[in-house]
Parts: C-alpha cells; sequence; structure tokens
C-alpha cells in the first residue's frame, strides 16, 4: 500500500497498524495518532519474542491529566492467507504515563504482514477534586448545551411539573401534557398541526403511538432542554425516529454525532442500516470502514450472513463495493 509504515488508521475509539515484514531484532515506532485528548504511539520490537507498547505522547497534558485507559489489543495475522487473532486481555482503568505502562509480550512467531489493533472502551481523567475518574467520553456537556441553548431552563420545570399544559400527548402506554408553543417553535410538523384547522389543534390532543412514554419523555426532555446524558444515550436510537418525523434537526444532527463516537462489533450492524434509513451520510461511511478497512466483519461473520439475508439491497452492494475496493488495495 502506498500510505505510510508509520501510520495508524483510526476511527473515534479505535486504531489499527499494518505492519509488513518486520525483521528480527527490529524496532520500529508508529507515527502519533490521536485518540480521545492525547496523542498516541504504538511501537513493535522483535527478538526472540515480540514486544508491543502503546503509549501516549509525552506533553504536559499527559503530565497533568495522564489517560486512564480501557482496551482489548490485538494481533491480526494473515500470512499465507489464513486469519489468525490473538487477543490480550481487557485492560481496565490503567493509568499510562509512558511506553513502559503497557507492553505486551508475544512469545508466538509473527512473520509476514500482520496488524495491531486497538480497541478503546473507555478514556478517563482523575477527577480534580479527588472523587471517581470521569470518563472523556460522557458527553454531558455536548448533548445538554445543544438542546439547552433552544429551551430556556424555566420550561424544563413547567414540563416536570405540569404547569398550564394544553395539549395531551398519548403514547402507546401512557399520556404527558405539554405546551403547544413549545412543541411549535421546536418542530415545523407540530407548527403546521397547530396552525391549520387539524383534529389536533381542535382536540387539543396528538396521538403518537410508535413511542412509549418513557421513549416519549426522553423526546420532550430535550426539546425543553432538560435530558439528561444517560437518558440521551438509552433513547438514541427512537429518538432519532423521532427527529427525523417531527423534523428536528439539532436532534438529528446530536443523535448521528454521538452514533458516530462508539462503533463497536455489537451494534455497527445495526448503525449501519440506521444510517441508510435516516440518511446519515457520516455514519453510514464509518460503519462501512469499520466493517471492511478494519477488518471487523471477520469478527461478526454469523451477524453480517443475517444482515445479507435481510438489508436493504443497495446497501449491500454499497458495502460489497467498500470490499471490492479495499481488496484490490493489497
Amino acid at each position: 500500500m502506498s500510505d505510510s509504515l508509520y501510520k495508524v488508521e483510526t476511527t473515534p475509539r479505535l486504531a489499527q497498524w499494518r505492519i509488513e515484514n518486520l525483521a528480527s531484532c527490529t524496532y520500529r515506532k508508529s507515527d502519533p495518532f490521536k485518540i480521545g485528548n492525547w496523542n498516541w504511539y504504538l511501537s513493535v520490537e522483535k527478538h526472540k519474542v515480540v514486544f508491543v507498547k502503546l503509549f501516549p505522547e509525552i506533553s504536559n497534558v499527559t503530565r497533568d491529566n495522564p489517560p486512564i485507559a480501557s482496551f482489548i489489543m490485538r494481533v491480526v495475522s494473515s500470512a499465507f492467507g489464513d486469519r489468525k487473532a490473538i487477543t490480550h486481555p481487557e485492560i481496565k482503568d490503567k493509568v499510562i504515563k509512558s511506553n513502559e505502562d503497557f507492553v505486551w509480550t508475544l512469545e508466538v512467531p509473527l512473520s509476514g504482514k500482520f496488524i495491531i489493533d486497538v480497541d478503546f472502551l473507555d478514556l478517563k481523567i482523575a477527577s480534580p477534586d479527588g472523587g471517581e475518574p470521569c470518563s472523556i467520553w460522557g458527553g454531558e456537556g455536548f448533548t445538554q448545551e445543544r438542546s439547552n441553548a433552544r429551551a430556556l431552563g424555566s420550561l424544563g420545570i413547567m414540563l416536570r411539573e405540569s404547569i398550564h399544559t394544553d395539549i395531551t400527548i398519548n403514547t402507546s402506554d401512557g399520556s404527558i401534557g405539554v405546551h403547544r408553543a413549545v412543541l411549535s417553535s421546536r418542530s415545523p410538523v407540530f407548527r403546521s398541526m397547530f396552525s391549520h384547522d387539524l383534529k389536533e389543534k381542535e382536540l387539543s390532543t396528538i396521538n403518537i403511538t410508535d413511542m412509549t412514554i418513557e421513549t416519549c419523555q426522553a423526546f420532550f426532555n430535550y426539546l425543553y432542554g432538560i435530558i439528561k446524558n444517560e437518558e440521551f444515550l438509552t433513547h438514541r436510537l427512537a429518538l432519532l425516529h423521532a427527529a427525523d418525523k417531527y423534523d428536528i434537526s439539532d436532534l438529528r444532527e446530536a443523535i448521528h454525532e454521538s452514533l458516530l463516537e462508539d462503533i463497536d462489533t455489537k451494534n455497527v450492524l445495526e448503525r449501519l442500516q440506521n444510517a441508510s434509513l435516516y440518511r446519515l451520510t457520516k455514519l453510514k461511511t464509518s460503519c462501512i470502514q469499520y466493517l471492511v478497512k478494519f477488518g471487523k466483519i471477520f469478527e461478526i461473520r454469523d451477524d453480517f450472513n443475517t444482515f445479507l439475508q435481510n438489508a436493504d439491497r443497495d446497501l449491500i452492494t454499497e458495502v460489497f463495493g467498500e470490499i471490492i475496493g479495499v481488496w484490490k488495495g493489497y
């Protein structure tokens, strides 16, 4: 391939370094790559055994706030066409300051091409008040700033305490009182309902039977600016449907960016199909690259076979087009 021998390919939480023909008594260090708040390096050293190291760049950021990392590292060898993976046990909440803090010793021979694959499960920093370390991927500020910018904090009290509500939302398993002025200001679809002589305006009732009351509550919590991060993450996909249905572009974009951050083998196929359904271009591209370019398709063969039987034909064609393009590069 034309890429640098030292280049590490990344997604927001995955890093892969492709090694070709590492001779004995050789040391190689990657180019820096950004994951989370830090620049990282991988290094590999081959003697009778192989040493693989992961460490952050030495800087003031690292000294003051060293990463507390949870990750899984794999070495994937495809010598002679036989793809084999060696997996290090999961590293949990390990402080990594230098190139001696994580060293993996491999006592198996590695020849030809192989891939060092690091799946970052979480990155934390120490709490300034001495409490529990905080994940940098919590996303609380991002989500709440996005929603709070469009709703006054006092509206949240009006929703929670049902102050002067004038519209009843009937869900599949309960009802919620809301304010037509808030809904109209946040969604052109709701505004149209209340601006014309439709039954929703006449009856002061909207039936949203494709949502549960729990999901609908999360939806209105976002519109009123009081959604919590855990609630947002739990209901992301249902909220994506609501954002699309009621044309709420800021919610749609917040979900899109959030879904990009934690793609893994358990959710990639579902996210790929939702990306196609809701026209989330960046998410679709990231999912396809995660499956094909990063080789995760080999780790979920049974699920991928089920995907091939049930998914949209155009989407399957797009995935296979990417597979063919990657294979031509080798």
